[in-house]
């Protein structure tokens, strides 16, 4: 049987049986995005959670014609358009590939189908969910700290680190909400 990037990310959460395997195997699609790519424009109703499988991804939103990075992620790591996502209807935000992507998704209807037939995806769902929402917690937090350069330690400290290296320094700076020359000054200290 062939196996896939996800089943092996979601049988170290909580093993899974051969059956869920087949299934999220023969139900989830593999897709590539191009460095820079959109993957879902704001507006759009989003279909998929993405399992990121290699490559960087960004959520970011307009703000008149500004663009606000709200999240980022990388390998190992599931993303989507929670509203557009969840409620089926508008995202609030648009994902795009920072990196040339590879990711395999799991759409809305066989995500039901699954958490209906397979007792062990209602668990691996909560501990996902649960795992989003400290990221959440933690994305909340960053956001809140009034001074900059108290943002960007935090950041530097965070579970986010590993960003610093990897991401555009204007992404890392409008998700910390900094201006980009402050950010790059911020940075030196750090």
């Amino acid at each position: 049987m062939k196996n896939n990037h996800t089943t092996n990310f979601l049988n170290a959460l909580f093993p899974i049986s051969e059956a869920l395997s087949v299934f999220l195997t023969q139900n989830m699609t593999a897709k590539t995005y191009a460095k820079g790519e959109i993957v879902l424009k704001q507006g759009q109703q989003c279909q998929n959670l993405f399992f990121i499988k290699s490559g960087l991804m960004r959520g970011y939103f307009l703000s008149g014609k500004k663009e606000v990075t709200t999240w980022i992620s990388c390998e190992n790591e599931l993303v989507t358009s929670i509203s557009g996502f969840f409620n089926q209807s508008a995202a609030k935000e648009t994902i795009q590939a920072l990196e040339p992507t590879q990711v395999e998704c799991l759409s809305y209807e066989v995500m039901h189908e699954a958490l209906e037939g397979y007792p062990e995806f209602a668990k691996i769902n909560r501990q996902l969910l649960e795992q989003y929402y400290l990221m959440a917690e933690e994305r909340a937090l960053l956001a809140r700290i009034p001074n900059a350069s108290e943002r960007l330690k935090y950041f530097a400290q965070s579970p986010f680190a590993h960003l610093l290296a990897r991401v555009p320094y204007k992404y890392l700076a409008s998700l910390l909400a900094i201006r980009p020359e402050t950010f790059s000054r911020l940075l030196q200290q750090v």
